[in-house]
């Protein structure tokens, strides 16, 4: 495991790099997430046995890099992301985005567009600050700084904050052509109880690129984490390889 600082007063981040041939893979979680999912692990597996380069981190707060959790910002994690890509690969990379790492992926494209060769999300959530709130959980945050929902993954809750929040409102992309050419597949389960398919070709629609491809998994949930389920995210990350 290394570290990298992203900026002076940033928190240093954990990350595993595997040496190869390139473009880097670089996978971003999604909320509340670490390197050690399931998805990562394995396609990190893959990319060794295909000797290329892979790149999965924690961003701060989260995992095993430094900082804490409450204080992040979307905003925050999306320059985590840039960090990885300007610090600790070369050359263009083939980012990998899950759920909320879906919308940093998008962020970070836009932002690294010279550096960006495609793009894979993975059930991504573009905006979720938006339409994954009802209008008394937003209230709730904003006069209380703090919500917490049951987490079905795990014992303790699902921790947001207003910095949180308000981050993600200011960096909604999905009101326009989301000026991204590069070539992007998406992956989605049409039994995803947290991102709704259809807003997922939605968001193919708004892309500017014209090689995009959405692969919708008819029984597939959220976590898209089964055998058959990372066979076909594989099978996404080989065709936007050069």
């Amino acid at each position: 495991m290394s570290d990298t600082t992203p900026a002076a007063e940033r928190p240093r981040l954990a990350y595993h790099l595997t040496e190869g041939r390139g473009p880097a893979i670089v996978f971003l979680p999604g909320y509340a997430s670490d390197m050690t999912g399931t998805k990562a692990v394995a396609l990190e597996a893959w990319a060794k046995a295909q000797g290329r380069a892979f790149l999965r981190f924690d961003y701060a707060g989260c995992g095993a890099s430094e900082g804490k959790f409450e204080e992040q910002s979307l905003a925050d994690w999306r320059d985590d992301a840039l960090a990885m890509i300007d610090d600790a690969v070369e050359g263009p990379v083939v980012l990998v985005g899950s759920s909320m790492g879906g919308w940093i992926m998008l962020l970070a494209a836009k932002v690294r567009p010279e550096r960006v060769h495609a793009l894979v999300g993975i059930a991504p959530a573009p905006d979720f600050t938006d339409w994954g709130f009802s209008s008394d959980e937003k209230m709730y945050l904003l006069q209380h700084g703090r919500l917490e929902r049951p987490n079905k993954y795990g014992p303790a809750p699902t921790v947001y904050t207003r910095r949180f929040w308000q981050s993600g409102e200011a960096n909604r992309l999905m009101f326009g052509e989301i000026a991204i050419p590069q070539p992007v597949r998406f992956l989605q389960g049409q039994k995803d109880a947290e991102v709704p398919w259809h807003r997922t070709c939605r968001l193919a629609e708004m892309l500017a690129s014209s090689d995009v491809q959405t692969w919708l998994v008819k029984d597939g949930d959220h976590r898209l984490s089964r055998d058959t389920d990372i066979a076909l995210l594989i099978r996404a990350v080989e065709d936007v390889l050069p």
